[in-house]
């Protein structure tokens, strides 16, 4: 009776973290550049009451007899699909078509990775993050500049009052992991290099594998809230059987203590 109860418990404890990561999917359906989690569970140990192939007066035992000690969570993945495009006609909004991140750095000099393309010029001109952060390489719009234009290739352009001929002013480059499921998020649509996730290579747009960009859209988040709350559903019914266990064993170890008086 015990075990059950302390097993049920297992899976209530895990179906608790597999809804906040639910919950936390569907707070950031409207987030640019958001990717989902998933959470992966594994079962616990196992007791061993008898091991297959004992030997009895019968002959040999086909199947032993275990039992297991419930389920925990072991990780949760990010899902790199690409997500759906919005057009924004904002000329730095800039959607990654394919695989690869943009590069930021961030106030102590590391490199931060975004799939977010919501770019702005900060005072100086430079073409920063949302929060601030310069995109890598640095690009410096010029302060007279009319027209911003940025090819599929990262090649950034621009045409100023002074001059209608097109001005080549920066090149962007992406940035690539073998495996990015193993990145840290950080918060703020950033992302930081684990041992899991390799180092990261960097490239030209459209080369190597790296995906293409496209001027004036951004990437929505790849969050399906259909998905999202079947998951949700599917996570709530789990708790309840899981703690209708727990009711069940309770009752139980109530009748033996009845016996017992």
């Amino acid at each position: 009776m015990i075990r059950a109860l302390w097993t049920a418990g297992t899976g209530m404890q895990a179906q608790q973290l597999n809804l906040d990561v639910v919950a936390n999917n569907m707070a950031n359906v409207n987030t640019t550049g958001f990717k989902r989690s998933r959470v992966d569970f594994q079962d616990l140990l196992y007791q061993t009451l008898q091991p297959a192939g004992t030997r009895t007066g019968g002959g040999e035992v086909p199947s032993g007899v275990q039992v297991g000690h419930g389920a925990r969570a072991i990780a949760t993945q990010k899902i790199f699909a690409q997500g759906n495009f919005q057009q924004t006609e904002n000329p730095l909004d800039l959607v990654i078509e394919g695989d690869g991140f943009f590069q930021l750095q961030r106030q102590d000099g590391s490199i931060a990775y975004t799939r977010s393309g919501s770019f702005k010029r900060d005072s100086q001109g430079q073409v920063v993050s949302s929060d601030g952060l310069v995109l890598q390489p640095a690009v410096t719009i010029p302060p007279d500049a009319v027209s911003i234009s940025i090819g599929t290739d990262g090649t950034i352009s621009v045409i100023t009052g002074t001059s209608p001929t097109p001005q080549q002013v920066g090149q962007l480059e992406l940035a690539r992991f073998v495996n990015p499921a193993g990145l840290n998020a950080i918060g703020r649509n950033n992302f930081l290099p684990t041992a899991a996730s390799g180092t990261a290579t960097t490239g030209q747009p459209g080369s190597q594998g790296y995906g293409t960009l496209s001027q004036g859209f951004v990437e929505s988040s790849n969050v399906s809230v259909v998905e999202e709350m079947v998951n949700m559903i599917a996570a709530q019914r789990a708790f309840e059987v899981s703690s209708k266990a727990i009711r069940t064993a309770d009752e139980m170890l109530q009748i033996a203590n009845g016996i017992a008086r």
